[in-house]
C-alpha cells in the first residue's frame, strides 16, 4: 500500500475515534486512581483509639436492618481495621424505587451511618463511580456497551496503521536519534514510547468488551428487581468466618454477598496471600457458606479455569489493580499518551487541511 493511502486511513481512523479516546484516556487515568480519589468522597472515621474493637459483620447487619427495615441488603466490604469504614450496598424503595443502590459507610466501632449516597447516577456524592460507568459505557447502556467494543477495535487498527507507517523511525525514536527528534515529529515520538501500553490497553479493553459482538448481548431480559426486606442471618458470621480462617489460614475476606432466602448461599470475595499480585485482592477466590455456616463451595484462583483466570488477568492489566503505588503513576503518565495522541494527530490533520 502508498503511503499517501496509508496516512489517508491511518487520520480517518484517528478522527472518527479521536474525540472518544481523549475521553477515555482522560477518564481511564484517573480510574487508576479510582480508591484514593474516591476516599475524598467518603466520611472519614474520627480519631479511634487502637484499642477499640471493630463491630462484628452481625452486629452491622442488624444495624443496616433497623435503619431499613424494608431494604435488600446486596453486600458489606468489610472494614479491615477501626480506622475504614464498613460499607453497604443495599436497595430500598425510599431511594429510586429499589432500581438503584443505595451505599450506606457506617462508623466502624459505634454503628452510626456517617453516610449514604447512591451509586453511579449520583455524580455529585460519587463521581468515580459516574466516571468507571462512563468508561464503560458512556453511560447509555447497551448501546454505550457496544460503541466502546466498537471504539477498541478501531482503536488497535489506528495503532496497527501507525506502526506500519512510522516503522522505520522506532528504533530511531527510542534510541533518540537527533534526526527525528523534532518538535513535528512529537505525534510520532509519543506514540513510539507509549506503543506497548496502547496495544495492551486496546487488546485488553476488546477483550474485556467481546460480550457485546455476542448474540446473547442483544437479547432482552424482563427482570424487575423485587423489593423484599432481607432475612436475618441463618448463622453468626463471624463465629463461622472465624472457622473458616482456621481452615484457610492463607485467605482474608473484603467482600460479603448476603444470600436472600435460606436456600441461598452467603458469598464471601477476598483472596489468598499465596496468590500472585496480578490476581485481584478482592474477587480473585470466593468462598460460599450454606445457611449453616459451613463452607458449601470454594472457587479458588487455582480451581477455576485457565479462560477464566485469563479474564481476571487481562482486567487486573487493563485497570492497574497490581503492584502498588508505582504501577498506578506508570499506568497515569502513559495513560495520557492517548489524549496527547488524538491531541497532536489533530493537530497534524489540521495543517494538512491548511496547506
Amino acid at each position: 500500500m502508498k503511503k499517501k493511502g496509508l496516512i489517508g486511513i491511518h487520520s480517518i481512523l484517528g478522527l472518527f475515534i479521536g474525540i472518544f479516546i481523549l475521553a477515555l484516556s482522560l477518564s481511564g487515568t484517573l480510574l487508576v486512581f479510582h480508591d484514593d480519589l474516591d476516599a475524598l468522597q467518603k466520611p472519614s472515621v474520627a480519631s479511634v483509639k487502637n484499642n477499640e474493637r471493630i463491630l462484628s459483620v452481625d452486629s452491622c447487619y442488624h444495624i443496616v436492618q433497623s435503619k431499613f427495615p424494608h431494604a435488600v441488603i446486596s453486600s458489606c466490604n468489610i472494614a479491615e481495621n477501626n480506622q475504614e469504614v464498613f460499607s453497604f450496598s443495599i436497595y430500598d424503595s425510599s431511594y429510586q424505587n429499589g432500581t438503584k443502590a443505595l451505599q450506606l459507610f457506617m462508623h466502624p466501632t459505634t454503628g452510626q451511618i456517617l453516610q449514604t449516597r447512591g451509586g453511579s447516577e449520583d455524580i455529585k456524592h460519587n463521581f468515580m463511580g459516574w466516571l468507571a460507568a462512563f468508561h464503560s459505557s458512556f453511560n447509555a447502556g447497551k448501546v454505550g456497551e457496544w460503541l466502546l467494543g466498537f471504539f477498541a477495535i478501531i482503536f488497535l487498527l489506528s495503532i496497527i496503521t501507525g506502526i506500519i507507517l512510522y516503522r522505520k523511525n522506532i528504533v530511531a525514536v527510542l534510541l533518540f536519534k537527533r534526526k527525528v527528534w523534532r518538535k513535528n515529529n512529537l505525534h510520532q515520538i509519543i506514540g513510539t514510547w507509549a506503543l506497548l501500553f496502547n496495544l495492551m490497553i486496546g487488546v485488553t479493553g476488546f477483550w474485556m468488551q467481546r460480550y457485546v459482538f455476542k448474540k446473547e448481548f442483544y437479547q432482552s431480559y424482563d427482570w424487575v428487581n423485587e423489593i423484599k426486606p432481607s432475612p436475618n442471618l441463618y448463622f453468626n458470621f463471624d463465629s463461622a468466618y472465624s472457622n473458616l480462617q482456621n481452615k484457610y489460614t492463607n485467605f482474608t475476606g473484603y467482600v460479603i454477598y448476603f444470600p436472600q432466602s435460606k436456600s441461598g448461599k452467603l458469598a464471601i470475595y477476598g483472596s489468598n496471600k499465596t496468590n500472585a499480585c496480578i490476581h485481584s485482592k478482592k474477587f480473585a477466590d470466593v468462598i460460599a457458606l450454606d445457611s449453616s455456616g459451613a463452607v458449601a463451595k470454594t472457587r479458588f484462583i487455582n480451581e477455576i479455569s485457565a479462560d477464566d483466570r485469563y479474564d481476571i488477568i487481562n482486567s487486573q492489566l487493563h485497570m492497574a489493580r497490581y503492584g502498588g503505588v508505582t504501577i498506578k503513576i506508570i499506568y497515569g503518565v502513559l495513560g495520557i499518551s492517548s489524549a496527547l495522541l488524538s491531541i497532536t494527530g489533530f493537530l497534524i490533520w489540521l495543517k494538512r487541511r491548511r496547506k
